[in-house]
């Protein structure tokens, strides 16, 4: 029989897809069933199977494919404008569906509901967001020194195949799909094979606003079959990646295979450091909330607190105090601030990394001693404290919520600490002193970096990784020019033009 959650999903996904009563993929405006191997869902906070659903398979990714291709023409022969407006009337849509969009997103994924709430809003803005840019993706007129008018256009790839992953999968979708359709090009979206549920429903959401059919496909199905072949598409002129290093490294050797090339968004270690000037309170706030967020399943997540020495004991206790305080729960009850971890896996991997920093001598000033729960997959928000930047812990990305506190004495100690990491996708510092603020900031290799402040990001301001942690900026008018690419035109001008062979001579030459 079916489980009440199985049940209650069902009654979510229907006001998106009248009449079905079964999970697939989405292509060229259908709900379609795979031909793969069946996909079992898990409810992250009892860890009982509530849902299952056939890989999407290299059949339908080739139909995908072909629908995308001819979604594409009828986007791109839309004026700038028309494009806007439509990228605005799915940023309405999203709005009208916020309840129910962000329920769909709780039950499926294991967020609280008041995460998922917000991060549906942001998903709105997105869209408004670039609904404003598609009329303003304009090239320039280069002054070459020849009788020749020069100018550029930013055109759209065509098809992109976007992969999402499982910690945020409504916030990454329009994240991503967003600024690729404002761009001109139609999707291929392959979210986690465990979270499609929100994907699939927003990708009904776009075409109620008038996005033509095929320009947003959604691919449900496991990376190794259904993500293979759909890098192998010779449609797919593009690959975006948002997920672990070592599948990113995979995704990349494939892309790369074929001569097309990825934005990668991957790990993070990030490093949060708080000097003895700092307001503690403040500070320690920002700590919480840079890892116990989301359950610390955040590529961003402040998972490295870097303590000066003089106030180590104290503000440790006071994070501590802070986390034994955190509501964890059921992620439909509105009071519940920390979920559970989202599938079997990776809470096997949280409690692993605990006992591994108990071994190497790590102590526990709060939270879980990696034991497992009675039910679901929780972990209590948990502050390890002694500890060392070259024990494991400190190193591997734990992806749970776990933080690792660490002394340091001077600022000089403090940068090399934060920079002693292969990752560099996030970093913040707490001081009072500006001087300092801003010499921290320009020195610690990150790709986003905070004063006074964690987490803050936004769909207008660039976002992407140093080092391991990736390439590629994929928000702002950056995500823009990663999916155009520049095409150079070149308009003879002189009424006798000089004959030339290869590279265009200047005037006089």
């Amino acid at each position: 029989m079916p489980s009440t959650l199985h049940e209650q999903l069902l009654a979510k996904l229907a006001p998106f897809f009248p009449g079905k009563e079964t999970v697939g993929s989405y292509v060229g405006g259908e709900l379609l069933a795979g031909s793969g191997a069946a996909i079992k869902l898990v409810d992250p906070a009892t860890g009982r199977e509530f849902l299952s659903y056939p890989d999407a398979g290299g059949e339908l990714v080739a139909r995908a494919a072909r629908a995308a291709v001819e979604g594409q023409r009828a986007w791109a022969a839309l004026t700038a404008a028309q494009r806007g407006r439509v990228m605005y009337e799915i940023g309405r849509v999203v709005r009208a569906n916020l309840e129910p969009l962000a329920q769909l997103e709780s039950l499926s994924a294991g967020k609280p509901i008041r995460d998922c709430r917000g991060e549906v809003t942001k998903v709105a803005e997105m869209f408004e967001y670039y609904a404003g840019w598609t009329d303003k993706l304009h090239g320039e007129v280069i002054p070459v020194p020849s009788g020749h008018m020069n100018y550029t256009r930013r055109e759209p790839f065509g098809v992109l195949l976007l992969i999402t992953p499982w910690n945020a999968p409504v916030f990454t979708c329009g994240w991503n799909v967003a600024p690729a359709i404002a761009a001109g090009n139609a999707v291929l979206l392959k979210p986690s094979e465990l979270t499609p549920l929100s994907s699939l429903a927003l990708a009904s959401l776009a075409e109620q606003a008038g996005l033509p059919r095929g320009v947003f496909n959604v691919l449900s199905g496991h990376g190794h079959t259904t993500g293979q072949a759909a890098i192998a598409c010779p449609a797919v002129k593009k690959v975006v990646f948002v997920g672990s290093p070592a599948t990113g490294g995979k995704i990349a050797a494939a892309a790369a295979a074929r001569g097309i090339p990825c934005v990668l968004e991957l790990g993070g270690k990030s490093a949060n450091i708080v000097f003895e000037d700092a307001d503690l309170t403040r500070a320690c706030i920002g700590a919480q909330s840079a890892i116990f967020a989301a359950a610390g399943q955040s590529c961003v997540a402040g998972s490295r607190l870097l303590v000066q020495r003089s106030i180590y004991d104290r503000f440790v206790a006071m994070v501590a105090e802070g986390a034994r305080r955190l509501r964890t729960g059921s992620p439909l009850l509105p009071e519940t601030e920390v979920g559970p971890i989202q599938n079997a896996r990776q809470y096997g991997h949280v409690l692993a990394m605990i006992k591994a920093g108990l071994r190497e001598g790590a102590q526990v000033a709060e939270g879980s001693d990696g034991q497992p729960a009675q039910e679901g997959f929780f972990v209590r928000p948990t502050v390890m404290k002694n500890v060392r930047n070259d024990m494991e812990i400190a190193r591997t990305e734990v992806f749970g919520p776990v933080v690792v506190a660490i002394p340091f004495d001077t600022e000089e100690e403090a940068v090399a600490i934060a920079n002693d990491s292969e990752f560099g996708l996030a970093g913040a510092v707490w001081t009072h002193d500006v001087a300092r603020a801003h010499r921290v900031a320009s020195l610690v290799k990150a790709g986003t970096f905070w004063i006074n402040t964690y987490k803050v990001i936004n769909v207008a301001s660039p976002f992407g990784g140093y080092d391991a942690s990736g390439y590629g900026r994929s928000s702002g008018t950056e995500a823009l020019r990663e999916y155009t690419q520049v095409k150079s035109v070149w308009v003879e001008t002189s009424a006798h033009p000089a004959v030339a062979f290869g590279y265009a001579p200047g005037i006089g030459a």
